[in-house]
């Protein structure tokens, strides 16, 4: 990836921090989260975040858009994933995940925080 590549350059105004290797950063606007993430190649969230959040599967829902690179996602059912930029993502909780292939990826995520699976409509759990 070029540095010039506006995707990586920093967000005005947001907080910044890095976990687990992912940059995150987050903008506040109205009663939202608009986050910016960068997985760096090779990240799993069951390598690089489960030791740090203790739970066997990230239990988060994601709601977003992945502008650039390749995500797979894996249920505890063994259902599977797959999302290749530019797609849409919505993701229940209770999934491992991981980059494919040899670019970060970088997603664009919208949240309510503890809120955002009652406020987006979205189920608790991944159910067939």
């Amino acid at each position: 990836m070029s540095t010039n590549d506006p995707l990586f350059a920093p967000l005005p105004e947001a907080e910044s921090r890095t976990i687990g290797g992912v940059q995150i950063e987050v903008v506040r606007a109205g009663g939202c989260r608009v986050k910016r993430l960068i997985y760096p190649v090779g990240f799993r969230w069951s390598k690089d975040m489960k030791p740090i959040t203790g739970t066997d599967l990230c239990m988060h829902a994601h709601v977003g858009f992945l502008a650039t690179g390749e995500v797979h996602i894996e249920y505890a059912d063994g259902c599977t994933r797959e999302f290749v930029a530019p797609q849409v993502m919505a993701i229940e909780p209770g999934h491992d995940g991981w980059v494919v292939g040899d670019q970060p990826a970088v997603v664009v995520e919208f949240d309510f925080e503890r809120d955002t699976i009652s406020r987006l409509g979205m189920p608790d759990a991944h159910r067939h």
